[in-house]
C-alpha cells in the first residue's frame, strides 16, 4: 500500500488494477485479515503466487543494475530474462495450483504435478495423470489461456529483438579481440563486388588465414551480402556490425582499438563524389580519435582530399592513380594490364597443371605455332606469366641475391634473372625509407639492402635442391662441379620461373662463360668465340645493333658484352643515360632557327621549351615532377583548340601542323586528376620529338584554375564537346588522333540496375570503334564485368570460346576472371575498381604504393628509374631470346626489362557473309567521290561481318553475289547508255545507276561516307580519314617476366624500368659528349 501511494500520479485506478497490486492483494491481506479473526486461519492462501512478485522485482533491479554500471546494447538479454522467467512462473503457479486442488481428488504428489503440467504444456498429453475434480480442471484451462496470451508476446519481442540484432550486426566481444586478430572494414555502401574482392584479396595471404574481418556500415544488409556470408567459407571469418565508424559506441562494438587495421573505403558510385571524400575524412578522423595506434589503409576519390588524410599509413587516391595509368597506356601499351596483374594474388595457382609436363625443354610453348593450337598457346602462356607478383626479401637473408653483396645492381639482376628466373628492379637502403627503381649500375648491393623483386612465388616459399645437374650448354659453361641451385618451388605453385630451371639452364647464352659471379670481361663471346671488349660501335644510335666484327667471322654467332660486376668509374660511355636527351635537345636548338619560322604560326612566338617543376599545381599534395614546360604560358584563348585568336589563327589540328599523332582525353569536367594525366606524358625523360599533343574533349568548360595548371605545358589544348556527337570529335581531331582516352562520366556511375552504368560509355566506344577503326581506344569502365561488350561482335566464335573460359574461370574462384578478355589482355579497357586490391594489398606488403606509383610517374624519388618500352624491329632479331635481351640492356645502358607485350595474328573462320560483303567491297570500286579509297585493298574489320539491313537478301550471302553481278552488268549497260544518249532519259539513267550505287554500298562504306561528309560540312579536308584498317584479327597479350630463353619476336613491345639520369649526371659526371657513347633508341 505505501509503494501504491508513492507512485501515485493522479491516476488511483491505474494503481489499483496494476497486476503486481492485485497480487499482494492476495497474498498480504488474508494475513492480515486471520490476526484479527483466528477462526479463519485455515483458509488456504495461494502464497505461490508470489513468484509474479519475484519475477517483476527480478525485472527491475536487472534495469537498476544495467542503469549503474551504465551498459548498453542490453535488450537481448533482459527479453530472454523474462521470457525464461515467464515461463518458469508459469510453470510454478500451475504445478502448486494443481497439487493443492487435486487434494481432495487423485492426492497428486508434487512430481506427479510436474509431470502433468510438462505433458500438458507440451502439448504432448499422455492422459496418464489427469485432474479429477473441476476446480483443477478450471485451473488448467485458466492457465493454458495465459499461457497462449503471454508466450506468443514475449516470443514475438524476442523475435524482433533478434531480427534487430541481427541487421545491426550485435558486438565483437573483447575476449576475441584480445585472443584473435581482426581487421576492421568501414564502408558507406556495401556490394557484393566491392566485398568479394577484398576478401579474396585479403584471404589470398597465407599469414592472413587466421584473421577475422569485421564490416562496419551504417546501410542495412545487402541481400546478395548476406547470402554471400552464409557461406561456410565467409561465415566464421566475416562479422558484419551496423553501426557509424562517427560513433564511439559502434567502434567500441568493433574494437577498434584492438584492430590490427583499419580500411576505410569510399563510395565511388555517389553521385557527389566530393561529398564521398568528406565522409571518407570524417570516419578516418573519428577512427584515428578513438584508436591512434591504429593502421589506417584509406581510399579518396578526389585527389584534392588527399591532403587532409596524409597522417593515415596508406593513402590510395583513385583519380591520381587512374588518369597516370591511362596516360602510360598511351605510350607504354597494356600499362594499366601490367599493373593489374602485378597487383592481384595468384597464390601461384594460375599456371594451368599442363606447364608441369613441358619442362623437358627450354620452355617449348613460348614459341608460337600455327594451326587452331595456338589460340590456346596463348593462353597458357599468358596465364603462366601472369601469375607473377612483387616480393621482397633482404639481400644478406637471400639466398636469389645473397652472392651478390658488393656487386652492381644490374649485375646482380642480369645474373639472379639468369640463374633463379627472378627479375630484381629495386632496393631500399636501411637508413631512408624510399624505395628506389633501378637505381642504375652505380648502385653497390649491401647486405642490409631490402630487394624488390617479380616472380612468382616469393623466396620463403620456395624449395632448394642442391645437387649437380648435367649441363645444357655445350664446352662453354661455368667451373665443371659446381653445383646448380634448382627450384622446385610449393607443390600448389607452376613452375614459370622455375628458378635455374631446366629452361633457364637451356637458354640461348649457352657460351657465356659467366656462370660464376666473378667471369672475366672476355667470357661471352659467340661459338666461335669472338670476344666484344663492351664500347663497340653501335649502328644507327641504336644499343641493340649487331657489334662490328671482322669479315672473317660474320657468319659466327654474335656476341654481347659481359655485365661488369663494379662499374669502373661512371665516365664509360656504356652508360651514357643522359645521350638521347641531350642529342634530341641539341638537335632541336640547332633545327630551331629554321623551324621558328613554321612554329611561330601556331604557338604564338612561345617555342621555347625547358625543363622545370611546374609552378601551377591544381591541387595540395601533388608530388613534384621535372617535366617539359613553355618558358612563358599560354593565353587560355591559345589553349582552345578549335577556336582561332588573335595569337594563333588555327582553328583544326590539321593547321596546326604536329608532327606526332594527338592523344584525345574524353572527359565529362576537367577534374583535378586530370592533370596527373598529363604529367607523366610529359615528364623530363621522354624525349620531345616524341611528344604526343594532348587534346582534352571536356563536356563542361574547365575552369580558370585548371587552365593556369595546364597552360604551362606544351602542346595541351582543350575542346568543348561530346564523344557521342561526331562533330565534336571531327573539330578536335580525332583523324590525326592515334590513341583515344574515353574517361567514365562520374555522373554515369548511377544507374537503377547493376552494370548499368556503362551502358552509355560501351555503346559510344562501339560506335567510335566503327567510324574509327584505325583509332586505338582504351576505354575505363565502371564495372569489370562489362568488359566483354567492347568491340562486341555477335557471330565471333572465339570471343564465344573466351566467354566458356572466363566462366570457367569463375568456377574456379579465380580473381581475374576476365583476365582472358581480349580488350583487357590489349590493355584497351580499364576499371578503377582493379585498383582497389593494391590497398588491400598493402596490408601484406607495405611497398606495393610506393612501387606503383613509381612506375606510373606520380612520384619521383631522386635516383629512382621511370617505365618506358622499346620495340623490338628486324634490326634486334640477332638477339634471338629474352635472356640476351636482359644481358645486352644491362652491359649497355642499364636498363631492366620486366615484360613483353606480344601482338600475335589470329586465323579465325570466315563466315559466308563475310567473305559475300568482302567480295563485294573488293569488286565495288565504281563508287564515285572514294575511288582510291576502297581500292586499297580488301579490309577486315567487325562491321564487315554484318550485312547492311536495307537488304532483303542479306540471310543469303550467294543470292546477294548473284543479285550484285546483275546490278554489275546493269550498270555497265547503263553507263554505256547514258555515255551515247544526250536525251531526255539521261536523267532516268542517272537516276537508276545512283540508286544500284546505293544498293551496292556496304556497312563501312555508309561509315565512311557519313565522316567524309560531316567533315566537309565543317570545313575540314577528309583526306586525312582513313576507315580501312585490318586490326580485327590480331590480339595483344602481356608476358611478364618471361623465361630467359622466351624467342623474340618482331614488333614486340618490351617494358624496361630506365635509371634516373640525373641522378648519374649528378652522381658522377657522366660524359655526355664521349665519341663512343651509345644512345637507347626506345618506342615510347
Amino acid at each position: 500500500m505505501l509503494l501504491v501511494y508513492l507512485s501515485y500520479k493522479g491516476n488511483i485506478w491505474e494503481q489499483v488494477l496494476r497486476i503486481p497490486f492485485i497480487l499482494e492483494m492476495i497474498s498480504a491481506v488474508p494475513f492480515v485479515i486471520t490476526v484479527v479473526v483466528p477462526s479463519l486461519r485455515n483458509l488456504f492462501i495461494p502464497v505461490f503466487l508470489n513468484c509474479w512478485l519475484a519475477k517483476h522485482a527480478l525485472e527491475n533491479m536487472i534495469n537498476d543494475l544495467h542503469r549503474a554500471i551504465q551498459r548498453t546494447h542490453s535488450a537481448m538479454f533482459n527479453q530472454v530474462l523474462i521470457l525464461i522467467c515467464t515461463l518458469v512462473c508459469l510453470m510454478f503457479t500451475c504445478i502448486c495450483g494443481i497439487q493443492h486442488l487435486e487434494r481432495a481428488g487423485n492426492n497428486l504428489t508434487l512430481f506427479d504435478s510436474l509431470y502433468f503440467c510438462v505433458v500438458t504444456f507440451s502439448t504432448v498429453g499422455f492422459g496418464d495423470v489427469t485432474p479429477q475434480i473441476w476446480p483443477s480442471q478450471l485451473l488448467v484451462v485458466i492457465m493454458i489461456c495465459v499461457a497462449l496470451i503471454v508466450l506468443p508476446i514475449q516470443f514475438e519481442q524476442l523475435a524482433f529483438l533478434w531480427m534487430e540484432r541481427q541487421k545491426s550486426g550485435g558486438n565483437y566481444s573483447r575476449y576475441r579481440a584480445q585472443t584473435e586478430k581482426h581487421v576492421v572494414l568501414c564502408v558507406s555502401c556495401l556490394k557484393i563486388d566491392l566485398l568479394m574482392d577484398f576478401l579474396n584479396e585479403f584471404y589470398a595471404h597465407p599469414r592472413l588465414q587466421d584473421y577475422y574481418v569485421v564490416i562496419l556500415c551504417p546501410a542495412e544488409m545487402d541481400v546478395q551480402v548476406r547470402r554471400v556470408l552464409h557461406i561456410p567459407l565467409w561465415a566464421q571469418r566475416v562479422i558484419y556490425l551496423q553501426g557509424s565508424a562517427l560513433k564511439d559506441q559502434d567502434l567500441m562494438r568493433a574494437k577498434m582499438d584492438d584492430a590490427e587495421a583499419c580500411f576505410i573505403l569510399s563510395n565511388r558510385f555517389e553521385v557527389d563524389r566530393i561529398a564521398a571524400d568528406h565522409q571518407t575524412i570524417l570516419r578516418a578522423w573519428a577512427v584515428k580519435d578513438f584508436a591512434p595506434n591504429c593502421p589506417l589503409y584509406v581510399q579518396i576519390l578526389k585527389p584534392e582530399s588527399k591532403f587532409h588524410v596524409k597522417f593515415a599509413d596508406h593513402v590510395v587516391c583513385e583519380e591520381e592513380f587512374k588518369y597516370a595509368m591511362l596516360a602510360l597506356n598511351c605510350v607504354c601499351p597494356a600499362t594499366s594490364t601490367l599493373i593489374t596483374l602485378l597487383i592481384h594474388t595468384s597464390r601461384g595457382q594460375t599456371a594451368p597443371s599442363e606447364a608441369f609436363r613441358q619442362r623437358t625443354g627450354a620452355f617449348q610453348t613460348l614459341t608460337r605455332e600455327g594451326g587452331a593450337s595456338s589460340a590456346d598457346q596463348w593462353q597458357r602462356t599468358y596465364r603462366r606469366c601472369s601469375a607473377n607478383e612483387v616480393h621482397h626479401i633482404r639481400l644478406e637473408e637471400s639466398k636469389f641475391f645473397g652472392e651478390y653483396q658488393g656487386k652492381s645492381f644490374t649485375f646482380a639482376s642480369f645474373h639472379a634473372h639468369k640463374k633463379y628466373g627472378v627479375c630484381l628492379i629495386g632496393v631500399r637502403r636501411l637508413d631512408t625509407a624510399n624505395i628506389l627503381l633501378n637505381p642504375g649500375p652505380c648502385h653497390i648491393m649491401g647486405g642490409s639492402d631490402t630487394c624488390f623483386y617479380i616472380n612468382i612465388s616469393k623466396e620463403e616459399n620456395s624449395a632448394f635442391v642442391r645437387g649437380h645437374h648435367e649441363s645444357l650448354r655445350g664446352p662453354g659453361r661455368g667451373p665443371s662441379g659446381m653445383p646448380q641451385t634448382i627450384y622446385h618451388g610449393l607443390t600448389r605453385l607452376p613452375v614459370h620461373s622455375i628458378i635455374a630451371s631446366m629452361g633457364t639452364v637451356a637458354m640461348d647464352l649457352q657460351d657465356s662463360n659467366d656462370g660464376s659471379p666473378k667471369s672475366s670481361g672476355g667470357g661471352s663471346g659467340g661459338a666461335g668465340g669472338v670476344e666484344n671488349g663492351g664500347g663497340s660501335e653501335a649502328r644507327g644510335g641504336n644499343t641493340l645493333a649487331l657489334p662490328a666484327m671482322a669479315d672473317s667471322v660474320k657468319e659466327r654467332r654474335h656476341s654481347i658484352a659481359p655485365v661488369l660486376e663494379l662499374v669502373d668509374g661512371v665516365n664509360s660511355p656504356t652508360f651514357d643515360l643522359l645521350g638521347d636527351q641531350s642529342e634530341d635537345e641539341g638537335a632541336e636548338e640547332g633545327e630551331e632557327g629554321g623551324e621558328s619560322g613554321d612554329n611561330d604560326h601556331w604557338w604564338g612566338g612561345q617555342c621555347e621549351w625547358v625543363k622545370g617543376y611546374p609552378l601551377n599545381s591544381p591541387y595540395i599534395g601533388s608530388s613534384p615532377t621535372l617535366c617539359h614546360l613553355l618558358q612563358e604560358k599560354m593565353p587560355f584563348c591559345c589553349v582552345r583548340l578549335d577556336k582561332a585568336c588573335h595569337h594563333v589563327p588555327c582553328e583544326d589540328a590539321r593547321s596546326y601542323g604536329f608532327k606526332n599523332k594527338l592523344i584525345i582525353v574524353s572527359a565529362e569536367s576537367a577534374g583535378n586528376g586530370l592533370y596527373n594525366f598529363i604529367v607523366p606524358l610529359r615528364a623530363y625523360y621522354r624525349p620531345r620529338k616524341e611528344l604526343n599533343p594532348i587534346v582534352l574533349l571536356l563536356e563542361n568548360p574547365p575552369e580558370a584554375h585548371f587552365l593556369e595548371a595546364i597552360c604551362w605545358f606544351p602542346m595541351v589544348f582543350y575542346t568543348v564537346g561530346s564523344i557521342d556527337n561526331l562533330d565534336s570529335l571531327l573539330r578536335c581531331g580525332v583523324t590525326f588522333a592515334d590513341t583515344m582516352v574515353v574517361v567514365d562520366k562520374e555522373s554515369s556511375m548511377i544507374a537503377e540496375e547493376d552494370y548499368m552504368a556503362d551502358a552509355k560509355t560501351i555503346v559510344n566506344v562501339q560506335t567510335l570503334y566503327r567510324l574509327f577503326p584505325a583509332l586505338s581506344i582504351i576505354t575505363e569502365l565502371t564495372h569489370p564485368a562489362n568488359m566483354r561488350f567492347m568491340q562486341f561482335k555477335v557471330k565471333d566464335h572465339y570471343s564465344l570460346a573466351l566467354s566458356k573460359l572466363e566462366k570457367k574461370e569463375r568456377e574456379k574462384g579465380s580473381n581475374l576472371v576476365f583476365m582472358f578478355r581480349l580488350p583487357f589482355a590489349a590493355g584497351k579497357v580499364f576499371s578503377v575498381s582493379m585498383l582497389d586490391t593494391l590497398l588491400y594489398q598493402s596490408f601484406v606488403k607495405d611497398y606495393m604504393i610506393s612501387i606503383t606509383r613509381l612506375l606510373l610517374g606520380l612520384d619521383s624519388t631522386p635516383g629512382s628509374g621511370f617505365l618506358c618500352t622499346m620495340k623490338i624491329t628486324e634490326e634486334d632479331l640477332w638477339i634471338r631470346s629474352y635472356g640476351r635481351l636482359y644481358q645486352k640492356l644491362c652491359s649497355s645502358t642499364g636498363d631492366i626489362p620486366i615484360g613483353i607485350y606480344r601482338t600475335e595474328s589470329r586465323m579465325l573462320p570466315v563466315s559466308e557473309s563475310q567473305v559475300s560483303i568482302n567480295v563485294e567491297e573488293y569488286e565495288d570500286t565504281r563508287e564515285p567521290r572514294e575511288p582510291l579509297l576502297f581500292r586499297t585493298g580488301p579490309h577486315r574489320n567487325s562491321t564487315s561481318s554484318e550485312p547492311p539491313p536495307s537488304s532483303s537478301s542479306s540471310d543469303h550471302p550467294l543470292l546477294r553475289r548473284k543479285s550484285m553481278q546483275w546490278a554489275r552488268r546493269l550498270s555497265r549497260k547503263g553507263g554505256r547508255g547514258s555515255g551515247g544518249a544526250k536525251g531526255a532519259g539521261s536523267a532516268a539513267e542517272r537516276i537508276s545507276q545512283q540508286r544500284l550505287t546505293l544498293f551496292r554500298r556496304s556497312e563501312r562504306q555508309e561509315l565512311n561516307a557519313l565522316v567524309r561528309t560531316r567533315m566537309k560540312h565543317l570545313g575540314l579536308s577528309p583526306s586525312a580519314y582513313n576507315g580501312v584498317t585490318d586490326q580485327g584479327n590480331t590480339l595483344s597479350y602481356i608476358l611478364i617476366n618471361p623465361s630467359p630463353d622466351t624467342r623474340l619476336e618482331l614488333h614486340d613491345v618490351v617494358y624496361l624500368v630506365r635509371p634516373d639520369p640525373l641522378s648519374v649526371v649528378s652522381g658522377g659526371g657522366v660524359n655526355q659528349k664521349s665519341s663512343g657513347g651509345m644512345r637507347f633508341d626506345t618506342h615510347l
